[in-house]
């Protein structure tokens, strides 16, 4: 089974004196629409070349619309090196269910990825 957080437990935690890494795996133009302040976007389907990305964190908090990618993103995470010793959980219900505040723009830390560079909307 699969840690979870709700969004509003999120919102404190980003407000505390140790925020956790916040992991959008939501596509590019997903990511662009909106997402949670602060946090770096790695599309699910570029997760595990981006590891280094993640690598060191403490606490890791994946994130996508709906909920259900970012499940799959804490199954993968949990099972490679880097982050075995992070608290990783997915927020529940994802952005849908996130009533905080929302940034739009791309994630300037991320790396030009050929799949999502693509995509047009």
């Amino acid at each position: 089974m699969v840690d979870e957080v709700s969004p509003a437990a999120v919102e404190e935690l980003l407000d505390g004196e140790d925020p956790p890494l916040v992991v959008d795996v939501s596509t590019e133009a997903e990511f662009a629409l909106g997402h949670v302040p602060g946090s770096i976007n790695v599309p699910l389907s570029n997760l595990v070349s981006h590891l280094d990305r993640v690598a060191g964190a403490e606490r890791i908090v994946t994130v996508c619309p709906r909920g259900e990618a970012s499940v799959q993103a804490v199954r993968l995470l949990s099972a490679y090196e880097g982050t075995e010793d992070a608290r990783i959980q997915s927020m529940a219900g994802g952005l849908a269910a996130w009533d905080g505040p929302l940034e739009e723009g791309l994630d300037e830390g991320a790396e030009g990825d050929e799949e999502d560079g693509d995509e047009k909307n």
